[in-house]
């Protein structure tokens, strides 16, 4: 267990740094493929619910530093004080949600269900995204629901899902090096 909580963790840090040369889909709405959040919900559903909140603290906090680092390489003119910014630290309680999401159906994936889980990836990155974007409407005082971002958001929501067989397929993978359980045997 605790080798596998360190591979996932060496997982998350890779997959911030794969995450910063992923372009977004101009065809597709600009939609982008979320690896570190994707990662932190495939990885919630594997192990127990200490580690999830861990893996939840780690990616709410690299995802919001890549926040903040891409925002402060603007004019300072611009970005100083933004009002549509968020603070450091939403983004920890959105992942932790979303890690209490994949945990509720941990029960399912572990007798071998994971396409439960896959879909329910889906469904977990666009309630964290609208929810984003209502946080980011509220700060902002409107809120407008035909500027596109609502095709935004579930396309990115549908390409990150398409992604998780693939995310599940290698942390089993992870697993069986380390000598993890992640089902059970039948």
């Amino acid at each position: 267990m605790f080798l596998y909580s360190i591979s996932l963790i060496g997982l998350l840090l890779l997959s911030c740094i794969v995450q910063q040369f992923i372009p977004p889909l101009s065809g597709w709405y600009d939609a982008r493929f979320l690896i570190l959040p994707l990662l932190v919900l495939c990885g919630s559903v594997t192990v127990s619910t200490g580690i999830m909140l861990i893996l939840a603290f780690l990616g709410g906090f690299l995802w919001d530093a890549q926040q903040i680092l891409l925002i402060s390489q603007g004019d300072e003119m611009v970005y100083h004080n933004s009002p549509d910014s968020l603070k450091f630290g939403y983004s920890i309680i959105l992942y932790t949600l979303m890690g209490f999401l994949m945990q509720g159906v941990r029960p399912l994936f572990r007798e071998g269900k994971w396409y439960l889980s896959a879909a329910l990836t889906g469904v977990a990155i666009f309630l964290y995204l609208f929810v984003e974007y209502l946080l980011r409407g509220f700060i902002i005082g409107e809120f407008s629901l035909d500027d596109g971002m609502m095709e935004q958001i579930g396309a990115t929501s549908v390409l990150t899902m398409i992604l998780s067989p693939l995310i599940f397929w290698m942390l089993f993978r992870v697993a069986d090096v380390c000598g993890h359980t992640i089902r059970y045997q039948h």
